[in-house]
């Protein structure tokens, strides 16, 4: 089974499991299609819009293992 972490590429997320997308988008992160998003780590997405990376990683991996 997959775990997500903050040092991992937000394309390698959604790569990992499409019930992500939900939790992201709750999250503010509403360009999960654009290019340069798929090259940006999830703690530098969580850093841009202002939100906790930590506290995402541990909603990211609670919706993968349900």
């Amino acid at each position: 089974m997959a775990t997500i972490s903050k040092e991992m590429l937000i394309g390698e997320i959604l790569n990992v499991d499409q019930r992500v997308i939900p939790v992201l988008l709750n999250a503010g992160m509403h360009c999960l299609g654009c290019p340069s998003s798929q090259g940006e780590s999830l703690e530098e997405a969580c850093m841009v819009h202002g939100i906790s990376a930590d506290e995402l990683v541990v909603e990211l991996n609670n919706a993968i293992n349900q």
